[in-house]
């Protein structure tokens, strides 16, 4: 048995308790150390991710370099590990924008500078070695760390009840990150309003906790019931499928929205997603990128793994419905981007569109709209990150997050303008770019199976060419506003943030076979699942060759 899936789970997990325990203090010295420990062990999972994702062998089983290890025994629970191609991707994701995050928040941690007041030097003094700035540099760093090895565990476990705890779990973290590390350049209001996005997003999420681990409870004892004590996810979504392992009706239904309101929480699919746009707008930008690239794809994930392999019937059930709320989040968090007036706050939005795109992509139940919704949490996580972090280098250079606030920036930062378009033009799928090859799948493996919601959702594409192109012409061009002449461009720590997004965001939209690859056989083993097939086409190809017979198999299709 292969420890590898463990090992990538404890780097991160030990890189946390390793920067939270070094050495005190406020001096430059020490502070990177804590930085520097936190971005090895995060290159170090990096480097683990990608051998998962280079030993996933697409053409065996579902399921590989599983492991198990007995946990509560008497309730059949296991800290069981497995990863399918679905897994293998997000999870190099995963620990590709952690570095990342930790390289552009370098200085997000820094205790903040003593106010200019008629305070003393010893009571400035004083101020500085506070607990809480001689530990804020290892605590930032440490919660990363710790926020990303829940999710990776996330994306690897296979007993239903270790991904509960661990779904679960990493809102602690991101707790602290968005209510004790927000955003400088909020103004005099900031700390209130931190605190607010934080226990927004703390209530919100564990409310669909709560909702789920009913659920839960309430798969063990049906399961139970029927000769199956146990939470293994591939034991129990075996015995859905060959019949060992029934539901009735009701249950299933009712099962299947506990499991799938907390994912549309975590996800956040419209109405739930009101928490998103606070904690986005309020956390600083690396933890902005950590909430849309990161957390909020287990809960798309979590739909594909959980929602539709253990409650088959309820998902084609309800896959309408679900239709409906996805098209209403794609124009709705579009229109409300274009009429944004922070920055941030318009990407957050502009992230509850795409999900929008996900979802919809994932319960049309095709393997086109499947494929697209995967690539699409790999794109979106690239592309938003791109965006995201330049906004954020911008910001700390003005202090200001108000797009009122810029203007002719291209004049005085032209690479820092370039990349940011690059983000926006990736953010509107542009051809060529990454998100566009996700966001025609998911919009061709719809319409082949409910057009109307396929045509509709094609006008987020058009309101998303008008708020990124929108926002870049109000603060990139025209002329040069009072305040941002002293901006500067890009340094080589930024640039080195900035450039693989870039790379991969090109790289992905020319060539995303490699992507491919991995997630198709578990896309189709998805369906298989939820007993779907890909529809007819309407017209499909004549035979020329032998026309009568070319229709009989036609028409044997469409029956």
């Amino acid at each position: 048995m292969s420890a590898l899936l463990t090992a990538t789970c404890a780097v991160p997990a030990a890189g946390a308790v390793v920067t939270a325990a070094l050495p005190a203090g406020t001096s430059e010295s020490r502070r990177r150390t804590a930085k520097t420990a936190a971005l090895a062990f995060s290159a170090v999972t990096l480097a683990l991710a990608g051998a998962v994702a280079v030993r996933f062998d697409p053409d065996g089983a579902r399921y590989q370099l599983t492991e198990s290890y007995s946990w509560i025994r008497s309730f059949g629970i296991s800290f069981s590990l497995g990863v399918d191609g679905i897994g293998a991707v997000l999870a190099l994701l995963t620990a590709v924008l952690v570095p990342v995050v930790l390289l552009a928040s370098w200085h997000d941690a820094d205790p903040a500078a003593p106010a200019a007041t008629s305070a003393t030097g010893a009571a400035a003094a004083a101020a500085e070695g506070t607990f809480e700035n001689r530990r804020r540099t290892q605590g930032f760093f440490a919660l990363v760390l710790a926020v990303e090895a829940m999710v990776i565990v996330s994306f690897y476990a296979t007993d239903v009840f270790v991904f509960y705890v661990f779904f679960e779990a990493m809102l602690i973290p991101m707790y602290f990150l968005i209510g004790g590390f927000g955003d400088r350049a909020g103004g005099p209001e900031s700390d209130r309003q931190r605190s607010y996005a934080a226990v927004k997003f703390l209530l919100y999420n564990l409310l669909g906790g709560l909702v789920m681990l009913a659920a839960v409870i309430g798969l063990y004892v049906i399961a139970q019931d029927q000769g199956l004590a146990t939470f293994d996810l591939q034991a129990l979504t075996g015995a859905v499928a060959d019949g060992r392992l029934q539901f009735s009706g009701p249950a299933e239904k009712a099962l299947f929205l506990g499991f799938f309101f907390a994912f549309a929480v975590k996800a956040p699919l419209w109405p739930l997603h009101t928490w998103l746009p606070n904690a986005m707008g309020e956390a600083t930008a690396g933890t902005a990128v950590l909430i849309t690239a990161v957390v909020d794809k287990v809960g798309t994930f979590a739909m594909l793994r959980f929602c539709l392999g253990l409650f088959p019937e309820a998902s084609k059930t309800f896959g309408p419905a679900i239709l409906v709320l996805s098209v209403i989040g794609i124009i709705y968090g579009a229109l409300l981007a274009i009429g944004q007036k922070d920055i941030k706050r318009l990407v957050a939005y502009a992230s509850i569109s795409h999900f929008g795109f996900i979802i919809m992509g994932i319960f049309a139940l095709t393997s086109q709209g499947q494929s697209g919704a995967t690539l699409y949490m790999v794109n979106h996580g690239i592309s938003t990150a791109a965006w995201m972090l330049v906004a954020g280098f911008l910001i700390s250079r003005r202090g200001s997050r108000l797009i009122a606030d810029y203007g002719g920036v291209q004049k005085v930062a032209p690479v820092l303008a370039g990349t940011f378009l690059i983000g926006g033009l990736a953010t509107l799928s542009l051809p060529g770019l990454a998100p566009f090859v996700s966001e025609f799948l998911v919009l061709v493996g719809t319409f082949t199976r409910y057009p109307a919601v396929g045509i509709v959702a094609t006008l987020g594409i058009v309101l998303a060419a008008l708020y990124a192109l929108l926002l870049y012409q109000r603060t990139m061009t025209g002329p040069v506003k009072e305040g941002v002449s002293g901006i500067t461009d890009l340094k080589a720590r930024e640039l080195a943030v900035v450039a693989p997004l870039v790379a991969l965001t090109v790289l992905l939209g020319v060539y995303p076979k490699p992507l491919t690859d991995l997630v198709n056989p578990s896309v189709n083993a998805t369906l298989s699942q939820v007993h779907q097939t890909d529809p007819a086409p309407a017209h499909p190809v004549a035979d020329h060759g032998n026309g009568q017979d070319g229709a009989a198999r036609s028409g044997g299709e469409h029956k």
